[in-house]
């Protein structure tokens, strides 16, 4: 097939002079080519959307920018302002204005949300730290932004969603001419897009730039005035995004159109095979409840969605299931015939359930280690009788999964690190697989993930119900949630607050269910609930 040519770049709006611009970049990674020729630019107070699968080269290029892949590691030029730019270092692109929010974020769990905000820049009296200072602004800074966190608060005990915010206000206080965002709505409930993106909306009043990547075509649409879709390393298209649709982007990110999004193949309800009874979870042994009264079941060939919005108890409720989160006060769990009333990790897998972490770098991966040791670990054992891994035995054990997970990586040996966001996904879901569970807990497997790895997630899904495997679905996506549940469970303030078969779960009674409406009180698609 023959490669397309890079498309020019759409008019910009007039009056809007070219603030930063990226021709023909070229970067090699070994034999591997993972910018083949891309042209990018940026106009003074533009949001330009940035579009592509994983692995289509959307991380890389931002790199550059931001200066995380020094001039001399690349071919081609960039240009601030009009000028040839010779980034060096982060520091120098920062200091060009440059402002770079990576997937992985820059934070200090040890730290309060204020030193991490200040973090190299604290204010001082004479030669020591203003401590009260650094708070009193950080207070201001995030009442700026309405945002509603206690920056006093350890960075580390916060849920991603509210640490993903943090690092957003770090950059914003810099008062950076250009913003980079990669995936910065992946793990933010809906109030808080809402406020992301009014933010961006007002920076972009004040001439301030900013680099958009997401999955969210809609949100994309919604936000941007220009769109830019990268595929195989190259800038394959660019156009305004008021010309633009979401089926029309995703044919230029994949270069074929997915004509089903959501494959759900229904399939016939066995036996149950996990049973929540009367469940009342604390985050210590004396603590408030977080979860109370949860009770549900799943049974074979089925998927049970999990709703709700943040802070309902959903990440807590499937980390206590898999005996890493909580201390039960009350309740029962049964996988198949077995009960888990003094929950592990170690005793949920040997009764035959996993879990899919939503912070796959922090609780799914070792990110220095191969694709095969991933894949691997869950079952190590298995590999190593008397004490010494039999390598040949482990790779020819995983290479099946491997390949049936279709993870884009040279072979077993590449850096897991070193992979994009969907295929470390297919590795964490191949690190569960392994076990042979009957119960796959998956929380939030989409996120941050194109559509192409979306759709192998979903056929995957498909395939575990199809095996007669139980599926518990933590989304945030309401069409995720709907098309691919067969039943969904709502919680808010860690109690089911609503239950809903396929025909039922429309987005708007799920909303008003997440949001504590009682159940004879659900609004209609003509009147929506608000939040207050």
């Amino acid at each position: 097939m023959k490669a397309e040519p890079p498309a020019p770049p759409a008019a910009r709006a007039p009056g809007h002079a070219a603030l930063l611009r990226a021709d023909r970049i070229v970067k090699r990674f070994g034999g591997v080519v993972a910018l083949d020729g891309v042209s990018f630019d940026l106009a003074e107070g533009e949001i330009h959307a940035l579009c592509g699968e994983n692995g289509a080269g959307k991380s890389t290029l931002i790199k550059v920018l931001g200066g995380l892949y020094p001039v001399d590691s690349y071919e081609g030029t960039l240009l601030v302002d009009g000028a040839p730019a010779r980034f060096r270092s982060v520091r120098d692109a920062e200091a060009a204005g440059i402002a770079v929010i990576h997937q992985e974020l820059a934070l200090v769990d040890e730290m309060t949300v204020a030193e991490n905000v200040f973090l190299g820049d604290e204010p001082r009296r004479g030669p020591f730290v203003d401590a009260d200072r650094m708070v009193l602004e950080a207070e201001r800074l995030f009442a700026r932004f309405r945002i509603d966190i206690d920056v006093r608060s350890p960075v580390g005990a916060l849920g991603i969603g509210r640490r993903q915010l943090v690092e957003i206000v770090k950059a914003l206080r810099k008062s950076s001419r250009v913003l980079v965002l990669d995936e910065p709505t992946a793990a933010l409930a809906n109030h808080e897009i809402s406020v992301l993106l009014e933010i961006l909306r007002d920076l972009r009043k004040r001439g301030i730039a900013s680099i958009y990547i997401s999955h969210k075509l809609g949100e994309v649409l919604s936000l941007a005035d220009r769109v830019t879709v990268l595929r195989d390393g190259r800038s394959v298209a660019t156009m305004a995004a008021k010309d633009a649709t979401e089926d029309l982007i995703i044919r230029h990110m994949v270069g074929r159109e997915i004509r089903d999004l959501f494959p759900r193949r229904r399939s016939h309800p066995g036996a149950p095979l996990l049973r929540v009874e009367g469940l009342d979870v604390s985050a210590s042994p004396a603590g408030p409840l977080v979860l109370r009264g949860v009770s549900f079941e799943v049974r074979a060939g089925e998927v049970v969605g999990i709703g709700g919005l943040m802070g309902a108890g959903r990440t807590e409720l499937v980390m206590h299931l898999f005996g890493a989160w909580g201390f039960r006060r009350a309740g029962h769990v049964h996988v198949g015939d077995r009960s888990l009333d003094a929950p592990t990790p170690r005793a949920a897998m040997a009764a035959g359930m996993v879990l899919v972490s939503e912070d796959r770098k922090r609780f799914g991966l070792v990110l220095d280690r191969s694709v095969g040791f991933n894949l691997s670990l869950s079952v190590v054992g298995r590999y190593a009788p008397a004490g010494l891994i039999d390598e040949a035995r482990e790779q020819t054990s995983i290479r099946p999964l491997f390949d049936g997970l279709r993870v884009k990586a040279r072979d077993l040996e590449a850096r897991v690190g070193d992979l994009s966001g969907g295929n470390q996904q297919k590795v964490v879901l191949g690190k569960a697989l392994i076990v042979g569970p009957k119960v796959v807990l998956l929380d939030e497997p989409t996120r941050g993930i194109d559509v192409g790895a979306k759709v192998d997630v979903y056929e995957l899904v498909n395939r575990l119900t199809s095996e007669g495997k139980a599926v518990v679905l933590v989304s945030s996506e309401l069409p995720e949630l709907t098309h691919m549940s067969d039943r969904i469970i709502v919680l808010h303030e860690g109690a089911v607050s609503g239950v809903f078969d396929a025909a039922g779960a429309t987005p708007e009674r799920i909303l008003a269910a997440a949001m504590g409406y009682p159940a004879d009180r659900v609004p209609t698609a003509a009147h929506p609930p608000h939040a207050s």
